[in-house]
Parts: C-alpha cells; sequence; structure tokens
C-alpha cells in the first residue's frame, strides 16, 4: 500500500477553512487524478476541488456542514491501488456477482465517480438526474452539460413518480450549509453592525420606457432584449461622482472608509443556493449593449455556479431588483463592506397630475438603504434625486457630464 494524505489547499483570498458541500467520492471508490473529489465552499463560492492524484479512497474526513482548516488532512488515497489493480477484499463475504460489461456509451463509468461540472452536478440534482446514467461525450466520459440536455427530456418524466411518492404533510427538515449559512451569517452581521436609514423615491420611467422598446426593436438579431437594470447601473455610474463617500467601504479592521474611483457595481442575484452578489467591473467604463451583455453574463453564471471566485467579490455598491417581484417599496440590508445598497421596485401605470393635468405615466420606486455612520441623510437624498433626474431624462445619462 502507498497511503498519500490530501490535505485542504489554500484556496485563496485569505481563506483560512471552508466548509464541506457535498462528497463526491466514498471510501473505496476508485478515482483518476483530476476527477471530481469534494465541493467546499469559502465566504465568496462554491468550488470544487479535483483528486490531486490516482488511486483508492481511504477514508475521508467530515461531513456536509462540517467546517475544515486549510492544511487539515481531507482524504487519504492508496496511490498504489487504481481502476487497473485487482480490488482485494479484505473481510469475508458473499462471492460478488458476475460483472455484465457496460456498453461503450457508459464511458466505463463503474470505474470512478461521475465527471461533471458543478452547474451540470446541480441541474441534474434538481431535474432528478442520476448522472450515472448519462453518456458522457467530454474526456474521460466527463458529462457536458448538452449530454445532460439530451437526458432530460426522458429521465425527467422517469422521475416524476418519485416526487409524488413523497408523503404529504410531512416535516423537513433541511441543513443550513454552503453557501446558504455564509448568506446568514453574511445578513445578520450586516444588520447588526450597520445602523441602516432607507429613502424611497419615486421615479417616472415613462420616457425612459420609451427609449428602452426603441433600442430593444433596433437590436440586432439575436441579441437579448434589455431590461431596466442596464439603464439603472448606467445612470448610477453618472450620479456617483459627485457623492463619492456612496462609492466606498468600510475597512472595520483600521477604521478607514476607502472610497473608489472605479465603479463595480454588484448585481443582487437570486439564486437556487439563495442570494449571490456578482459584480459588473469598471461599468462607468462600458456602454449600454456592453453592459446589459455583461449582467446578463455574470448573473448567468452566478446562477449556474460557474462564476469565478473574483466574480462574487469587489463590489463598491449594490443593487438590488426583484422585477416584476419589486413590490411597491423595500429595505434592502447593505452589503458589507459597502455603504449603500440601490433597491428597484416594481413598475407600475398610475395617474399622475402632469403640468396640470392627469395623465397615466409609468411609476418605479427606489428604496435604497445606507450606513448612517458615513453616509448622512442629504447625501443619501443627493444621490438618489440624481439618478431620478437621470432616467426621468434618459438622453442625459449618454451625454458629457
Amino acid at each position: 500500500m502507498s497511503r498519500q494524505v490530501f490535505k485542504l489547499p489554500d484556496l485563496g483570498e485569505g481563506t483560512v477553512s471552508a466548509e464541506i458541500v457535498a462528497w463526491h467520492v466514498k471510501p473505496g471508490d476508485v478515482l483518476e487524478e483530476d476527477q471530481p473529489l469534494v465541493e467546499m465552499s469559502t465566504d465568496k463560492a462554491v468550488v470544487e476541488i479535483p483528486a490531486p492524484f490516482s488511486g483508492r479512497i481511504l477514508t475521508i474526513t467530515g461531513k456536509p456542514g462540517d467546517v475544515i482548516a486549510v492544511g487539515a488532512e481531507l482524504a487519504t488515497f492508496d496511490t498504489g491501488d487504481t481502476a487497473e489493480s485487482p480490488l482485494i477484499i479484505l473481510a469475508p463475504g458473499p462471492a460478488p456477482s458476475p460483472v455484465v460489461p457496460a456498453p461503450a456509451a457508459a464511458n466505463s463509468r463503474e470505474r470512478g465517480p461521475v465527471r461533471a461540472s458543478p452547474a451540470t452536478r446541480r441541474r441534474a440534482q434538481e431535474a432528478g438526474v442520476d448522472l450515472a446514467t448519462v453518456a458522457g461525450s467530454g474526456v474521460g466520459g466527463r458529462v457536458m452539460p448538452e449530454d445532460l440536455g439530451r437526458a432530460l427530456p426522458s429521465q425527467s418524466v422517469a422521475a416524476a413518480p418519485a416526487a409524488a411518492a413523497s408523503p404529504a404533510g410531512g416535516v423537513q427538515e433541511v441543513p443550513v450549509i454552503g453557501i446558504r449559512r455564509v448568506i446568514a451569517q453574511r445578513m445578520s452581521d450586516a444588520s447588526r453592525s450597520i445602523p441602516h436609514f432607507s429613502y424611497v423615491e419615486e421615479v417616472d420611467i415613462t420616457e425612459l420606457q420609451r427609449l428602452r422598446a426603441h433600442l430593444n426593436s433596433q437590436a440586432p438579431k439575436g441579441a437579448a432584449p434589455m431590461t431596466l437594470l442596464p439603464f439603472i447601473v448606467a445612470a448610477l455610474t453618472r450620479a456617483l461622482p459627485s457623492y463619492p463617500q456612496c462609492n466606498a467601504h468600510y475597512d472595520a479592521a483600521r477604521e478607514m472608509l476607502v472610497r473608489y474611483q472605479s465603479k463595480h457595481v454588484g448585481i443582487a442575484t437570486q439564486t437556487a443556493e439563495g442570494l449571490k452578489v456578482p459584480v459588473v467591473r469598471d461599468a462607468e467604463r462600458l456602454g449600454l449593449r456592453a453592459l446589459a451583455a455583461e449582467i446578463v453574463r455574470v448573473t448567468t453564471a452566478a446562477r449556474d455556479r460557474s462564476a469565478r471566485r473574483q466574480e462574487l467579490s469587489g463590489s463598491t455598491i449594490t443593487v438590488t431588483s426583484l422585477g416584476k417581484l419589486g413590490g411597491i417599496a423595500s429595505t434592502p440590508i447593505i452589503n458589507m463592506p459597502e455603504v449603500a445598497i440601490i433597491g428597484v421596485n416594481r413598475a407600475v401605470e398610475r395617474p399622475m397630475v402632469v403640468n396640470g393635468t392627469v395623465q397615466v405615466r409609468l411609476m418605479m420606486n427606489l428604496s435604497s438603504s445606507f450606513d448612517h455612520r458615513f453616509v448622512d441623510g442629504a447625501d443619501a437624498a443627493g444621490l438618489i434625486q440624481a439618478l431620478k433626474d437621470l432616467l426621468e431624462h434618459p438622453a442625459t445619462i449618454f451625454t458629457a457630464p
């Protein structure tokens, strides 16, 4: 036996520990180098850690929800026992059943765990698909997203009876682990340590909606239609230079307010794992269509778990919107260490008095929160009023300051 110990590696950005989200192996499994070993959650993202070498798993340390320190033992391997080595049975037992050779499309799946990205695993789990039954077309039998897509129509129907058979009216206990635990801790810390105050203002976006509709009608073939969000982010980047204290971080350890010239705008995004904040970096440098495309790219990456760690950190101010579910008003919680968050509520038509006459206008509220330690009420109101003026006169978003 050639026993090798694998310790949790440094996952970057000062990480000192990580939480186990899911093991892809169990003792006795044989892996090849770079096959998925375990998913670990840091305070930024879920990271899939591959096997560092080939061999048979002897032991694994911890279960989902356990926190492991960087440098602590994570798993042990017998690197002398590979898929080509005969399996030595250490305990007596019944004779094994004859092994029926699998078809070629199965990619020798019996030799080790299924190879697939975290996003593919998540999609399969939500659809109730056993990845071991999906023929992978990637290197080493890796299940690619398109492989799963081809399997979904037939697999999802087969999975339906199992879901229907679940008992009604039961109690389900859901462990708070992984990203959900991180979200809960960060929300608690923010609510407890930041003296929030909110400012709500209504905005007439009738003209903005007309501009948006026109630009969408002129969009290149195949381009995704623009939502209101890129216009709001573009306007925010124009308003912030006059209110630099709102585009800042509070470094509590140094008791220092750090103001940023660049506008790295976080986009609060609902995912299957909870709320994530992917970042549009240097948003002020992007044209409107590029900004819209980047918002789609980073939010999609957050939802399918393909976002890199650096894409989920570093925002200097956050925009949060629930679209049609946005309600009339809200009190968003600030994304620490930022000091401001801009909340976008639902757009609705309302009768409004305009120049002495009653007109139907498309109205939307901005419900934003600020850290009262560093942002005074007048500055918060000034920023939102500047944003309101830009959105109500959308041509000014694109004119020189």
